[in-house]
């Protein structure tokens, strides 16, 4: 069944499921559980009439990691392969 959302500007929204306000009362949590687990809205009647549609909550916002925040940043100014220091410097390798 196809059904023209009249606050979203004529869109049209596909529905497979029409309930009457006295079945989706008696199975609402299984009803709410259906819509979200397959993403398809359901329509609520009075006497035919629609009077509510029931829609999947959209997706969540995913945070942006961490990892790689830092990514271009940096700037190698210098010499990356080489040592700090000179190996005599050090007093481990003297040993």
């Amino acid at each position: 069944m196809i059904w023209l959302h009249p606050d979203k500007r004529g869109e049209r929204m596909e529905t497979n499921e029409v309930l009457s306000i006295s079945q989706f009362k008696a199975t609402c949590l299984a009803v709410l559980d259906k819509v979200k687990r397959t993403g398809k809205p359901v329509l609520v009647t009075r006497r035919g009439v629609p009077i509510a549609m029931i829609e999947p909550p959209p997706p969540p916002e995913l945070k942006e990691s961490w990892l790689g925040a830092f990514k271009y940043k940096g700037k190698i100014i210098g010499d990356i392969v080489s040592p700090a220091s000179n190996e005599t410097e050090w007093g481990v390798l003297n040993e």
